[in-house]
């Protein structure tokens, strides 16, 4: 069984008496993966992360970090090797991205000049370090805000919805340095996210949260394959009724209630391939072809009451 770096045990948490917020919660993060923790907004992810920091206090259960349980003895050791993101950055605005790195630095101990130029190569904000942070746009802000988590070389970088408030160059941006700290450095990655797209895109394992409890744990890989074997495909066609009598000799079913859209399921993505044939043989044109995210409907009814 590969190493673990972060480990809850039968975790339980309560913000008041009489209901539970964080209830038996087990959490196993292997070395070197990248992590997702999913789950809808309120399902408990952000209280994790901060019972996994020692933010706030457990109620029963256990915390264990680099396979040592997470203690007022070992607290400070653990957290030198954890770099973290909660939420948005505290950052100076009247401050450039040096000073502002320099700062963050000082909290840490003796960061080099090295080290700095090294984080801001690796966040891609070297051509910005001299620019004050208040004209910084939000993606950049938040590249800062990992730049500061990765100051002190960590083996651990936990991040809770790196990706909230950005545009979509800012999302793709946050996604490549992920995969790149991964694959490069072999950092450890904790990702919290409600978004199962970023999560699919971007993670090796994921746990699936809801109302504090774990649903689902495994890797990526094993996710997809837990889902329906059938692929749902959707065709854009010109001649709508041609194709559904094509598709009637292939004993398929449209399900769609689009105009011009045809919803079928296939076994595998060869077939998609014949039954466009089948069409083109007819002289009905495709002019686009989705494959629905089987995924969505998986998240949604593990998550939903």
């Amino acid at each position: 069984m590969s190493q673990l770096i972060i480990e809850t045990q039968n975790l339980n948490f309560s913000y008041a008496k009489g209901k539970t917020d964080i209830e038996d919660l087990t959490l196993k993060v292997p070395k070197g993966s990248v992590y997702g923790f999913l789950g809808p907004n309120g399902s408990g992810k952000s209280t994790t992360i901060r019972l996994i920091l020692g933010l706030l206090k457990k109620k029963t259960g256990e915390v264990l970090l680099f396979g040592e349980s997470f203690n007022t003895k070992n607290r400070i050791k653990s957290l030198s090797k954890t770099g973290a993101l909660i939420e948005n950055p505290s950052l100076y605005g009247h401050l450039n991205a040096i000073e502002n790195l320099k700062i963050a630095g000082n909290y840490r101990g003796s960061v080099s000049h090295e080290r700095i130029e090294e984080v801001l190569e690796i966040v891609k904000l070297t051509h910005a370090k001299k620019k004050k942070v208040k004209a910084f746009s939000l993606g950049m802000k938040q590249r800062l805000g990992l730049a500061i988590s990765l100051l002190s070389n960590p083996e651990l970088i936990i991040l809770d919805e790196p990706t909230n408030g950005l545009d979509p160059k800012g999302i793709i941006e946050m996604r490549e340095l992920i995969k790149e700290l991964n694959e490069k450095f072999g950092t450890t990655i904790f990702i919290s996210s409600h978004l199962l797209s970023e999560i699919e895109k971007t993670c090796t394992h994921v746990g699936i949260i809801r109302n504090g409890k774990m649903l689902y744990q495994d890797t990526v890989k094993a996710l997809k394959e837990s889902k329906s074997k059938e692929i749902v495909v959707e065709l854009e066609v010109d001649k709508f009724i041609e194709a559904m009598v094509v598709l009637d000799d292939l004993s398929k079913e449209n399900t769609s209630k689009e105009d011009d859209f045809i919803q079928i399921e296939v076994e595998s993505k060869s077939e998609i391939t014949r039954i466009i044939d089948a069409l083109r043989e007819k002289s009905v044109q495709v002019f686009q072809v989705r494959i629905q995210n089987n995924l969505e409907d998986l998240f949604l009814s593990l998550t939903e009451n």
